[in-house]
């Protein structure tokens, strides 16, 4: 495909240490990476295998608490405004370190007490700021649906909804991240949202389906979204961000076709 890939080593590569999965990508071709939470590793630790490999780091995420181990998370909830705010710090000093161009947001798990109209004021209000706060340092902020199957709780599921609050932030520095794997869980018309919404999309991650494996594992099209993304005006990176089996032939097999 002509937009350059990316390989999200959070999944990729599961079997070898963080590291090391930095020059594994770029035995594959990857120019490039995202890591959806860094934190764990020293920013020099990690600056020192990308370039050793010859890698850049394209996305991280904003710290997000205890969200994926299924707690409430930090961006959508009021009571953890400045927590989010510290969040954001965070991950600049990521962002900078690694020459990140995008951060990610993810929002948050809701529960019966919760007022979601409130909880998505908050997230479009944090989303705004830390779209303000990066982009004096040039780094694009998006945000992302995740499907109800996998995540039951969490904000919003559907892309209605994502569009919705890229209305609400209405910020240049913000942008949708466009997750066809997620879309697809959630039976949206993933071509056409494709074409017709690729001016506000700012990042794109694909996987197959079922299962979040690799392209020609599941059902989906994945060849066919490539080339649709390739004749739309979106110009940004297109990230495979799916589980590994721990088999080359089956995880990485795609790359030949792409």
């Amino acid at each position: 495909m002509n937009n350059y890939l990316v390989a999200n080593i959070s999944l990729l590569y599961s079997n070898k240490p963080m590291l090391e999965r930095f020059s594994a990508a770029a035995e594959h071709g990857f120019t490039a990476v995202e890591i959806q939470f860094p934190y764990e590793w020293s920013i020099s630790d990690l600056r020192n295998a990308a370039d050793t490999a010859g890698v850049g780091v394209h996305l991280i995420n904003v710290p997000a608490a205890d969200l994926l181990q299924g707690g409430k998370g930090l961006s959508c909830h009021p009571e953890n405004i400045n927590a989010f705010r510290s969040a954001c710090n965070t991950a600049m000093q990521y962002a900078l370190g690694l020459d990140a161009m995008k951060v990610n947001i993810l929002a948050g798990n809701l529960n019966e007490t919760d007022n979601k109209a409130l909880c998505v004021q908050t997230y479009v209000d944090n989303i705004r700021y830390a779209a303000e706060l990066f982009m004096a340092e040039g780094v694009m902020v998006t945000f992302e649906a995740i499907n109800n199957i996998d995540m039951p709780n969490y904000l919003y599921s559907q892309f209605s909804e994502m569009y919705s609050i890229f209305q609400q932030v209405n910020h240049a520095n913000a942008s949708m991240q466009y997750d066809i794997y997620h879309m697809a869980m959630m039976g949206e018309p993933i071509a056409l949202q494709l074409q017709e919404f690729a001016n506000n999309i700012g990042h794109i991650q694909f996987a197959d389906m079922p299962g979040r494996g690799a392209p020609g594992t599941g059902s989906l099209s994945i060849g066919e979204y490539f080339q649709i993304i390739d004749r739309s005006v979106y110009q940004g990176a297109v990230a495979a961000e799916y589980k590994t089996s721990g088999d080359d032939l089956v995880d990485y097999t795609w790359l030949n076709i792409t």
